[in-house]
């Protein structure tokens, strides 16, 4: 287990899914842990009731509602942005407007936090951004814009980690591939199909995306950075 104590840790969309897991993981690894959360305010208040955490109204497609949430709960040792949403469809009649609150969420809130947060990081800071394996491989249609959004914080965490790097504040993206959740059950109608892409059979669990965000955010990390981690059973192997 990692040691988080005297950490103050801020997840972005953590009530439900991958983030709620992170949620757990940080908290119960000692750390000071606030977390966003958008509609599920039930699940967020059982959650921060569980784990001693605090629970916090954000939408994440607003852009002063995530800035005022990292200035509410900083200065951050970690800043993990789990916040996320999927829109897929036909490029020619998916709804545009979908599309726009995507790239919102997706990728303006991970660059605007990132960035907010720096600004009172103290030196050896975290910033872990949760993106997905389809920013390297998109291997089915419909889902030209949500990829789009996923290489997007590619190129946002190599640029920021050279911004950030002469103060030793790491960042990085996490890749999952199908992972258990809600919205992506394990045994959900997509599963089959899924899985006939991976060399091992099944979805992750969001424990073990939750255990790779604190070796990351974690000391024997400190010399990576700008880098993607893919997690994914070999979906893009």
């Amino acid at each position: 287990m990692t040691d988080f104590h005297g950490k103050k840790v801020l997840i972005l969309g953590g009530s439900r899914g991958i983030g709620a897991a992170i949620v757990r993981r940080f908290a119960n690894d000692g750390g000071d842990v606030t977390f966003t959360y958008a509609g599920s305010k039930d699940a967020a208040e059982a959650l921060a009731q569980e784990t001693g955490s605090k629970a916090v109204k954000s939408d994440a497609s607003d852009r002063a509602s995530v800035i005022e949430s990292v200035k509410n709960a900083g200065p951050l040792d970690v800043l993990i942005v789990s916040a996320g949403t999927l829109a897929l469809g036909n490029p020619l009649e998916i709804d545009a407007d979908a599309i726009d609150k995507m790239i919102d969420v997706n990728v303006r809130a991970p660059y605007h936090t990132s960035v907010e947060a720096a600004r009172t990081m103290p030196e050896g800071g975290r910033i872990i951004i949760i993106g997905s394996v389809n920013g390297d491989r998109m291997p089915f249609a419909g889902g030209a814009a949500y990829a789009l959004t996923k290489s997007a914080v590619q190129g946002m965490a190599r640029g920021l980690a050279r911004d950030l790097g002469d103060r030793n504040i790491t960042v990085n993206v996490i890749q999952p591939g199908p992972t258990s959740t809600d919205m992506n059950p394990h045994d959900g109608p997509m599963s089959e199909y899924m899985h006939s892409f991976m060399a091992l059979k099944r979805h992750g669990k969001p424990e073990e995306i939750a255990g790779m965000a604190a070796y990351l955010a974690g000391p024997e990390a400190g010399f990576i950075t700008g880098a993607m981690h893919t997690i994914d059973g070999g979906f893009g192997a």
